[in-house]
Protein backbone atom coordinates (compact mmCIF):
# COMPACT_ATOMS: atom_id res chain seq x y z
CA UNK A 1 0.00 0.00 0.00
CA UNK A 2 1.08 3.60 -0.48
CA UNK A 3 0.19 7.26 -0.27
CA UNK A 4 -0.34 9.30 -3.44
CA UNK A 5 0.16 13.07 -3.75
CA UNK A 6 -0.49 15.56 -6.52
CA UNK A 7 1.25 18.90 -5.98
CA UNK A 8 0.08 21.72 -8.28
CA UNK A 9 -0.12 19.16 -11.10
CA UNK A 10 -0.81 20.63 -14.52
CA UNK A 11 -1.45 19.24 -17.98
CA UNK A 12 -1.82 21.11 -21.25
CA UNK A 13 -2.37 19.90 -24.79
CA UNK A 14 -0.90 22.74 -26.80
CA UNK A 15 -2.60 25.94 -25.69
CA UNK A 16 -5.45 24.06 -24.02
CA UNK A 17 -4.88 23.54 -20.28
CA UNK A 18 -6.75 20.43 -19.13
CA UNK A 19 -5.55 20.34 -15.49
CA UNK A 20 -5.05 23.67 -13.77
CA UNK A 21 -2.88 22.96 -10.76
CA UNK A 22 -4.34 19.98 -8.89
CA UNK A 23 -3.22 19.56 -5.28
CA UNK A 24 -4.55 16.40 -3.67
CA UNK A 25 -3.43 13.78 -1.13
CA UNK A 26 -4.65 10.17 -1.09
CA UNK A 27 -4.09 8.32 2.19
CA UNK A 28 -2.55 4.87 2.52
CA UNK A 29 -5.27 2.26 1.94
CA UNK A 30 -7.91 4.84 0.94
CA UNK A 31 -10.53 4.30 -1.77
CA UNK A 32 -10.78 7.70 -3.44
CA UNK A 33 -13.09 8.43 -6.36
CA UNK A 34 -12.63 11.22 -8.90
CA UNK A 35 -16.01 12.28 -10.24
CA UNK A 36 -17.13 14.97 -12.63
CA UNK A 37 -18.60 15.57 -16.08
CA UNK A 38 -16.90 14.47 -19.29
CA UNK A 39 -13.90 16.64 -20.09
CA UNK A 40 -13.23 17.76 -16.50
CA UNK A 41 -9.75 16.12 -16.46
CA UNK A 42 -10.33 13.17 -14.13
CA UNK A 43 -9.13 10.45 -16.55
CA UNK A 44 -6.17 12.60 -17.59
CA UNK A 45 -5.13 12.90 -13.93
CA UNK A 46 -5.35 9.11 -13.54
CA UNK A 47 -3.33 8.50 -16.71
CA UNK A 48 -0.66 10.92 -15.50
CA UNK A 49 -0.37 8.96 -12.25
CA UNK A 50 -0.05 5.77 -14.29
CA UNK A 51 2.66 7.33 -16.48
CA UNK A 52 0.56 7.14 -19.66
CA UNK A 53 0.53 10.95 -19.92
CA UNK A 54 3.35 13.33 -19.03
CA UNK A 55 2.66 16.32 -16.81
CA UNK A 56 3.45 19.87 -17.90
CA UNK A 57 3.92 21.17 -14.37
CA UNK A 58 3.89 20.29 -10.70
CA UNK A 59 4.75 16.98 -9.09
CA UNK A 60 3.23 13.52 -8.57
CA UNK A 61 4.47 11.32 -5.72
CA UNK A 62 3.85 7.71 -4.72
CA UNK A 63 4.93 6.94 -1.15
CA UNK A 64 6.74 10.25 -1.04
CA UNK A 65 8.83 9.51 -4.16
CA UNK A 66 8.37 11.67 -7.25
CA UNK A 67 7.39 9.59 -10.27
CA UNK A 68 7.86 12.37 -12.83
CA UNK A 69 9.91 10.78 -15.60
CA UNK A 70 9.58 7.27 -14.11
CA UNK A 71 8.48 4.55 -16.55
CA UNK A 72 4.94 3.17 -16.02
CA UNK A 73 6.29 -0.31 -15.34
CA UNK A 74 8.46 1.04 -12.52
CA UNK A 75 5.67 2.86 -10.65
CA UNK A 76 4.25 -0.28 -8.99
CA UNK A 77 0.68 0.46 -10.00
CA UNK A 78 -1.99 -1.65 -11.71
CA UNK A 79 -4.77 -0.22 -13.87
CA UNK A 80 -8.23 -1.58 -14.72
CA UNK A 81 -9.64 -0.08 -17.93
CA UNK A 82 -13.17 0.52 -19.17
CA UNK A 83 -12.57 -1.76 -22.16
CA UNK A 84 -11.15 -4.70 -20.10
CA UNK A 85 -8.13 -4.87 -22.50
CA UNK A 86 -7.96 -8.69 -22.43
CA UNK A 87 -5.99 -10.72 -24.97
CA UNK A 88 -8.62 -12.67 -26.97
CA UNK A 89 -6.25 -15.54 -27.85
CA UNK A 90 -5.29 -16.18 -24.20
CA UNK A 91 -7.22 -18.11 -21.56
CA UNK A 92 -8.43 -16.46 -18.37
CA UNK A 93 -5.45 -17.89 -16.48
CA UNK A 94 -2.97 -16.64 -19.09
CA UNK A 95 -4.56 -13.17 -19.16
CA UNK A 96 -4.37 -12.92 -15.38
CA UNK A 97 -0.78 -14.12 -15.26
CA UNK A 98 0.61 -12.22 -18.24
CA UNK A 99 2.41 -9.56 -16.18
CA UNK A 100 3.94 -12.26 -13.98
CA UNK A 101 5.26 -14.04 -17.05
CA UNK A 102 6.81 -10.80 -18.30
CA UNK A 103 8.44 -10.38 -14.89
CA UNK A 104 9.79 -13.96 -15.17
CA UNK A 105 8.14 -15.00 -11.91
CA UNK A 106 8.61 -18.71 -11.08
CA UNK A 107 5.72 -20.80 -12.43
CA UNK A 108 4.80 -22.08 -8.98
CA UNK A 109 4.60 -18.51 -7.62
CA UNK A 110 2.59 -17.29 -10.61
CA UNK A 111 0.16 -20.23 -10.43
CA UNK A 112 -0.37 -19.62 -6.72
CA UNK A 113 -1.16 -15.92 -7.24
CA UNK A 114 -3.52 -16.69 -10.13
CA UNK A 115 -5.38 -19.30 -8.08
CA UNK A 116 -5.66 -16.99 -5.09
CA UNK A 117 -7.03 -14.13 -7.21
CA UNK A 118 -9.41 -16.49 -9.03
CA UNK A 119 -10.80 -17.77 -5.71
CA UNK A 120 -11.26 -14.18 -4.52
CA UNK A 121 -13.14 -13.21 -7.68
CA UNK A 122 -15.12 -16.43 -8.20
CA UNK A 123 -13.23 -17.24 -11.42
CA UNK A 124 -11.79 -20.65 -10.49
CA UNK A 125 -14.17 -22.55 -12.79
CA UNK A 126 -13.40 -20.19 -15.70
CA UNK A 127 -9.58 -20.29 -15.80
CA UNK A 128 -9.48 -22.37 -19.01
CA UNK A 129 -12.02 -20.26 -20.91
CA UNK A 130 -11.31 -17.44 -23.37
CA UNK A 131 -12.65 -13.87 -23.15
CA UNK A 132 -15.20 -14.49 -25.91
CA UNK A 133 -16.79 -17.17 -23.72
CA UNK A 134 -17.33 -14.79 -20.79
CA UNK A 135 -20.02 -12.27 -19.85
CA UNK A 136 -19.18 -8.60 -19.40
CA UNK A 137 -19.06 -8.95 -15.64
CA UNK A 138 -16.78 -11.98 -15.84
CA UNK A 139 -14.41 -10.13 -18.20
CA UNK A 140 -14.23 -7.25 -15.74
CA UNK A 141 -13.39 -9.70 -12.96
CA UNK A 142 -10.57 -11.09 -15.10
CA UNK A 143 -9.25 -7.56 -15.63
CA UNK A 144 -9.33 -7.00 -11.87
CA UNK A 145 -7.65 -10.35 -11.29
CA UNK A 146 -4.84 -9.36 -13.65
CA UNK A 147 -4.31 -6.27 -11.51
CA UNK A 148 -4.50 -8.16 -8.20
CA UNK A 149 -1.82 -10.75 -9.05
CA UNK A 150 0.71 -7.95 -9.45
CA UNK A 151 0.23 -7.00 -5.78
CA UNK A 152 0.71 -3.30 -6.62
CA UNK A 153 1.04 -0.35 -4.28
CA UNK A 154 -1.88 1.42 -5.99
CA UNK A 155 -4.93 0.26 -7.97
CA UNK A 156 -6.24 2.61 -10.67
CA UNK A 157 -9.76 2.18 -12.10
CA UNK A 158 -10.77 4.14 -15.20
CA UNK A 159 -14.59 3.94 -15.50
CA UNK A 160 -14.51 0.13 -15.25
CA UNK A 161 -18.29 -0.34 -15.12
CA UNK A 162 -19.35 1.89 -18.00
CA UNK A 163 -19.87 -1.00 -20.44
CA UNK A 164 -22.08 -3.04 -18.11
CA UNK A 165 -25.88 -3.03 -17.86
CA UNK A 166 -27.58 -1.38 -14.89
CA UNK A 167 -28.13 -4.55 -12.85
CA UNK A 168 -24.58 -5.77 -13.35
CA UNK A 169 -23.17 -2.34 -12.44
CA UNK A 170 -24.88 -2.55 -9.06
CA UNK A 171 -23.45 -6.04 -8.49
CA UNK A 172 -19.93 -5.05 -9.56
CA UNK A 173 -20.01 -1.93 -7.36
CA UNK A 174 -20.56 -4.14 -4.36
CA UNK A 175 -17.87 -6.60 -5.47
CA UNK A 176 -15.24 -3.88 -5.99
CA UNK A 177 -16.03 -2.33 -2.61
CA UNK A 178 -15.81 -5.73 -0.89
CA UNK A 179 -12.53 -6.42 -2.67
CA UNK A 180 -11.04 -3.16 -1.42
CA UNK A 181 -12.18 -3.87 2.13
CA UNK A 182 -10.36 -7.19 1.90
CA UNK A 183 -7.13 -6.01 0.26
CA UNK A 184 -6.96 -2.44 1.69
CA UNK A 185 -4.78 -1.39 -1.24
CA UNK A 186 -4.76 2.34 -2.04
CA UNK A 187 -7.26 2.78 -4.88
CA UNK A 188 -8.16 5.69 -7.14
CA UNK A 189 -11.31 5.27 -9.20
CA UNK A 190 -12.60 7.52 -12.01
CA UNK A 191 -16.27 7.76 -12.91
CA UNK A 192 -18.82 10.26 -14.19
CA UNK A 193 -21.56 8.44 -12.24
CA UNK A 194 -22.17 10.14 -8.90
CA UNK A 195 -24.13 7.10 -7.63
CA UNK A 196 -20.99 4.97 -8.01
CA UNK A 197 -19.03 7.63 -6.18
CA UNK A 198 -21.52 7.94 -3.32
CA UNK A 199 -21.84 4.20 -2.74
CA UNK A 200 -18.18 3.17 -3.02
CA UNK A 201 -15.82 5.95 -1.95
CA UNK A 202 -14.09 6.70 1.33
CA UNK A 203 -13.68 10.21 -0.07
CA UNK A 204 -14.88 11.85 -3.26
CA UNK A 205 -13.06 14.45 -5.34
CA UNK A 206 -15.52 16.52 -7.40
CA UNK A 207 -13.78 17.96 -10.46
CA UNK A 208 -14.94 20.55 -12.97
CA UNK A 209 -13.06 22.31 -15.74
CA UNK A 210 -9.65 20.99 -14.69
CA UNK A 211 -10.02 22.06 -11.07
CA UNK A 212 -11.04 20.43 -7.80
CA UNK A 213 -14.36 21.85 -6.59
CA UNK A 214 -14.55 19.95 -3.28
CA UNK A 215 -13.09 16.92 -1.48
CA UNK A 216 -14.88 15.02 1.27
CA UNK A 217 -16.73 11.91 2.36
CA UNK A 218 -19.93 11.10 0.45
CA UNK A 219 -22.12 12.45 3.27
CA UNK A 220 -19.95 15.57 3.67
CA UNK A 221 -20.58 16.46 0.04
CA UNK A 222 -24.26 15.54 0.21
CA UNK A 223 -24.93 17.48 3.41
CA UNK A 224 -22.60 20.42 2.94
CA UNK A 225 -21.81 21.18 -0.72
CA UNK A 226 -19.36 24.05 -1.17
CA UNK A 227 -21.05 25.52 -4.23
CA UNK A 228 -23.81 25.21 -6.80
CA UNK A 229 -21.84 22.81 -8.98
CA UNK A 230 -21.26 20.27 -6.22
CA UNK A 231 -24.81 20.65 -4.91
CA UNK A 232 -26.23 19.90 -8.36
CA UNK A 233 -23.83 17.08 -9.18
CA UNK A 234 -24.07 15.09 -5.94
CA UNK A 235 -27.40 13.48 -5.07
CA UNK A 236 -30.01 11.61 -7.10
CA UNK A 237 -32.52 12.98 -7.90
CA UNK A 238 -30.70 16.30 -8.11
CA UNK A 239 -31.14 19.20 -5.71
CA UNK A 240 -33.84 21.74 -6.57
CA UNK A 241 -32.59 25.26 -7.34
CA UNK A 242 -34.89 28.27 -7.07
CA UNK A 243 -33.71 31.71 -8.19
CA UNK A 244 -34.55 34.81 -6.21
CA UNK A 245 -33.19 37.46 -3.87
CA UNK A 246 -32.10 37.74 -0.25
CA UNK A 247 -33.58 40.84 1.33
CA UNK A 248 -32.90 42.20 4.84
CA UNK A 249 -35.98 41.74 6.99
CA UNK A 250 -37.79 39.70 4.34
CA UNK A 251 -35.60 36.61 3.87
CA UNK A 252 -35.49 34.76 0.54
CA UNK A 253 -38.00 35.75 -2.10
CA UNK A 254 -38.36 33.60 -5.21
CA UNK A 255 -38.72 35.32 -8.57
CA UNK A 256 -42.47 34.71 -8.42
CA UNK A 257 -42.75 36.49 -5.06
CA UNK A 258 -42.96 33.41 -2.81
CA UNK A 259 -41.11 33.65 0.52
CA UNK A 260 -39.13 30.52 1.43
CA UNK A 261 -37.81 29.54 4.90
CA UNK A 262 -34.10 30.17 5.35
CA UNK A 263 -31.60 27.78 6.92
CA UNK A 264 -30.31 28.75 10.37
CA UNK A 265 -27.52 31.24 11.04
CA UNK A 266 -27.70 33.08 7.73
CA UNK A 267 -27.07 36.81 7.94
CA UNK A 268 -28.53 39.20 5.37
CA UNK A 269 -26.86 42.60 5.41
CA UNK A 270 -27.71 43.78 1.90
CA UNK A 271 -30.06 42.78 -0.87
CA UNK A 272 -28.44 40.30 -3.27
CA UNK A 273 -29.43 37.78 -5.93
CA UNK A 274 -29.26 34.21 -4.67
CA UNK A 275 -30.21 30.61 -5.41
CA UNK A 276 -32.18 28.57 -2.90
CA UNK A 277 -31.38 24.85 -2.87
CA UNK A 278 -33.30 21.98 -1.32
CA UNK A 279 -33.26 18.26 -2.08
CA UNK A 280 -36.44 16.41 -3.17
CA UNK A 281 -36.27 14.15 -0.10
CA UNK A 282 -36.43 17.19 2.19
CA UNK A 283 -39.85 18.29 0.94
CA UNK A 284 -43.14 16.95 2.33
CA UNK A 285 -46.78 17.31 1.43
CA UNK A 286 -48.48 19.46 4.07
CA UNK A 287 -51.19 17.90 6.20
CA UNK A 288 -54.52 19.62 6.75
CA UNK A 289 -53.43 21.12 10.08
CA UNK A 290 -50.10 22.44 8.75
CA UNK A 291 -49.37 25.79 7.13
CA UNK A 292 -47.72 25.10 3.76
CA UNK A 293 -44.50 26.74 2.62
CA UNK A 294 -45.37 26.59 -1.05
CA UNK A 295 -48.49 25.96 -3.14
CA UNK A 296 -47.85 24.13 -6.40
CA UNK A 297 -49.48 22.36 -9.34
CA UNK A 298 -48.38 18.83 -10.31
CA UNK A 299 -46.81 18.66 -13.78
CA UNK A 300 -45.25 15.18 -14.04
CA UNK A 301 -45.55 12.06 -11.88
CA UNK A 302 -42.84 9.40 -12.05
CA UNK A 303 -43.64 6.20 -10.08
CA UNK A 304 -40.35 4.53 -9.01
CA UNK A 305 -41.74 1.70 -6.88
CA UNK A 306 -40.63 2.49 -3.34
CA UNK A 307 -41.03 6.21 -4.03
CA UNK A 308 -42.75 8.55 -6.45
CA UNK A 309 -41.02 11.58 -7.94
CA UNK A 310 -43.38 14.50 -8.43
CA UNK A 311 -42.45 17.51 -10.53
CA UNK A 312 -44.57 20.55 -9.73
CA UNK A 313 -44.85 24.17 -10.92
CA UNK A 314 -45.28 27.36 -8.95
CA UNK A 315 -45.08 31.01 -9.95
CA UNK A 316 -41.34 31.27 -9.24
CA UNK A 317 -40.20 28.04 -10.93
CA UNK A 318 -40.32 24.25 -10.72
CA UNK A 319 -39.69 21.86 -7.85
CA UNK A 320 -39.30 18.08 -7.51
CA UNK A 321 -40.19 16.13 -4.39
CA UNK A 322 -39.75 12.49 -3.41
CA UNK A 323 -42.96 11.00 -1.99
CA UNK A 324 -43.09 7.60 -0.25
CA UNK A 325 -46.82 7.36 0.50
CA UNK A 326 -49.41 5.28 -1.38
CA UNK A 327 -51.56 8.16 -2.59
CA UNK A 328 -51.74 8.52 -6.38
CA UNK A 329 -51.25 11.90 -8.06
CA UNK A 330 -51.87 13.15 -11.58
CA UNK A 331 -50.96 16.22 -13.60
CA UNK A 332 -53.01 19.22 -12.55
CA UNK A 333 -53.42 18.24 -8.91
CA UNK A 334 -52.83 21.04 -6.40
CA UNK A 335 -50.15 20.29 -3.80
CA UNK A 336 -49.31 22.25 -0.66
CA UNK A 337 -45.67 21.62 0.28
CA UNK A 338 -43.53 21.94 3.39
CA UNK A 339 -39.83 22.71 2.88
CA UNK A 340 -37.44 21.72 5.68
CA UNK A 341 -35.37 24.89 6.23
CA UNK A 342 -32.93 22.89 8.38
CA UNK A 343 -31.90 21.06 5.19
CA UNK A 344 -31.92 24.07 2.83
CA UNK A 345 -28.92 25.84 1.30
CA UNK A 346 -28.50 29.32 -0.13
CA UNK A 347 -25.89 30.11 -2.80
CA UNK A 348 -24.58 33.37 -4.21
CA UNK A 349 -26.08 33.68 -7.71
CA UNK A 350 -22.98 35.39 -9.11
CA UNK A 351 -20.15 33.22 -7.75
CA UNK A 352 -22.06 29.99 -7.04
CA UNK A 353 -20.48 29.79 -3.56
CA UNK A 354 -22.58 28.62 -0.63
CA UNK A 355 -23.79 31.33 1.71
CA UNK A 356 -25.36 29.03 4.28
CA UNK A 357 -26.38 25.50 5.11
CA UNK A 358 -26.55 23.07 7.97
CA UNK A 359 -23.28 21.48 9.13
CA UNK A 360 -22.19 18.03 7.90
CA UNK A 361 -23.24 15.00 9.94
CA UNK A 362 -19.66 14.30 11.03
Amino acid sequence: MATVSFDKTRKAFGAHEVLKGITLDVADGEFMILVGPSGCGKSTLLRMLAGLEQSTGGDIRIDGRSVIGVSPKDRDIAMVFQTYALYPHMSVADNMGFSLRLAKAPKSVADGKIRAAADMLDLTQLLDRYPRQLSGGQRQRVAMGRAIVRDPKVFLFDEPLSNLDAKLRVQMRAEIKALHQRLRTTSIYVTHDQVEAMTMADRIVVMNGGRVEQVGSPLDLYDNPANLFVAGFIGSPAMNFIEGTLEPGRGFRASGGETLPLPPAIEISTKRTAVYGIRPEHIEIAKDDQTPTLRTTVAIVEPMGAETLIQAHFEGGNITLSYRGKERFKAGDQLALLLDEQQAHVFDARTGDKLSGHPPRY
